[in-house]
């Protein structure tokens, strides 16, 4: 084994160690974190940051084969499912009306609706 190879299987097995350790994170967050608008932001990131050196890793290990396309196709897919399942789930979640709980001092006020009350405002841009 030459430099290069040993510098690709140290970088290699590097990535690989810690996306695992992103993902153990993540799953003692699902643990640990008190509610359930912490644990779905901390198994996200967590999620999304250790398949993506996961992925890294396993396509230095690989070298440039097909094997290599697959795992990149993978990673992608997981890369654009992962985040969107999250808010899906979180929206959901929204939408039923479970609300995150609010800190102390916050006055919980509910967001401005998109639309103008009434319809004067509508026709002339709400410019007074």
């Amino acid at each position: 084994m030459n430099a290069v190879d040993v510098f690709l299987e140290v970088l290699s097995w590097a990535l690989i160690v810690s996306g695992s350790v992103f993902v153990i994170i993540g799953s003692l967050g699902l643990w640990r974190l008190p509610d359930f608008w912490a644990r779905l932001h901390g198994a996200s990131v967590t999620e999304s940051a250790g398949v993506i050196l996961l992925i890294w890793g396993m396509c230095i290990q690989a070298g440039f084969t097909l094997i290599t396309v697959k795992l990149i196709i993978i990673g992608i897919f997981l890369f654009i499912t992962g985040p969107t399942a999250t808010h899906a789930v979180a929206n959901a979640a929204l939408v039923t009306g479970w609300r995150p709980s609010e800190a102390e001092g916050l006055t919980g006020a509910e967001p401005e609706p998109l639309r103008p009350e009434n319809e004067d405002d509508a026709l002339d841009g709400g410019e007074e």
